[in-house]
């Protein structure tokens, strides 16, 4: 189950990649709802997505361990 949620999570994430404020609502909701491991596949997963979009590169404060 807790798979589904971050295969779901990631989705949302591409899904609002075109806004950086709902983008980073996402990511602080991920924050609270995925466990610890995912959380650093996540970090990887949203690196990624900042090389395709340079403005979501504020949202890496959520990220911080």
């Amino acid at each position: 189950m807790a798979r589904a949620m971050f295969e779901y999570t990631k989705t949302v994430l591409e899904k609002v990649s075109f806004d950086a404020s709902l983008f980073c609502k996402e990511v602080q909701k991920a924050m609270r709802r995925l466990l610890p491991y995912e959380i650093e596949e996540l970090r990887l997963f949203i690196q990624s997505l900042i090389l395709r979009n340079p403005e979501l590169n504020q949202c890496l404060i959520y990220l911080k361990k």
